[in-house]
């Protein structure tokens, strides 16, 4: 796909501890080839090298790529959440998202997500969706693939909206009202944060569900890989149904 509108775009990259796993020549790479592209780097209290790796990184392109550093660590939804918060401040730009350090979405997603921007106004906010699909490289472990493939269920139930992938890491907001309000407050949940935008959304939108269906749209991505090293425990996901519930309770229940 070709993007066909030249859209300006900040895209936030949440680091914590990733020193040995990013992969700096594909950043580079996608800054050359993108001038229309921000990147905000936000380490979050790395105990490593994150933040000189993340300097040396950003040398050379700082009119597109920066850094902001957390004192301490507050986790990926709140790192986010302070980036995306950044960019509204500080930039001038028509889509804000974010998208996993590790580059478990390959960047070459970021032009795919646009031309269904371009193509689909009323669309708000695109989420990829890691659907293994003959004619894609989408390599999940199995374990995992079937506890997310439960989660989705619950997820899908508890806001009413047929969605397939609320926790792939990348997706592209339109700037808008909405959004600033969306990421205004920190979230509850650590790590189903997803989860909560779009419960805010939709409290935003007075509860209007076919609103939501029309403003998300999910995109089976070509390619994502489970890469070594994820900060997500098995355990996390018994911790993410309760957050489902405390999501539930705040912003959904009648």
């Amino acid at each position: 796909m070709e993007s066909k509108a030249r859209y300006r775009v900040s895209l936030v990259v949440p680091c914590y501890n990733e020193a040995h796993r990013l992969n700096t020549a594909a950043f580079r790479q996608f800054l050359e080839e993108n001038g229309t592209t921000r990147l905000l780097f936000v380490d979050d209290g790395s105990r490593d090298e994150t933040f000189q790796v993340l300097e040396t990184l950003c040398r050379g392109h700082e009119r597109q790529a920066q850094v902001l550093r957390c004192g301490r660590n507050r986790g990926k939804a709140e790192a986010v959440r302070l980036g995306v918060m950044a960019a509204l401040d500080h930039y001038e730009q028509d889509i804000i998202g974010y998208w996993d350090a590790d580059l478990a979405t390959p960047l070459e997603a970021v032009d795919d997500f646009l031309c269904i921007l371009d193509r689909h106004p009323e669309v708000e906010m695109i989420f990829g969706a890691r659907v293994k699909l003959l004619g894609r490289h989408v390599e999940r472990r199995a374990a995992r693939h079937y506890l997310g493939r439960i989660f989705a269920t619950t997820v899908s139930t508890a806001l009413g909206l047929a969605i397939y992938d609320t926790q792939c890491g990348a997706k592209l907001f339109r700037v808008t009202p909405e959004l600033r309000q969306a990421f205004a407050e920190p979230f509850l949940s650590k790590w189903v944060f997803d989860v909560e935008i779009i419960a805010r959304f939709l409290r935003l939108h007075g509860g209007d569900r076919q609103r939501m269906e029309r403003a998300i749209y999910e995109f089976p991505l070509q390619a994502w890989e489970d890469v070594r090293g994820s900060k997500v425990r098995p355990t996390d996901f018994f911790t993410a149904f309760w957050d489902v519930l405390r999501i539930y309770r705040k912003y959904l229940r009648g």
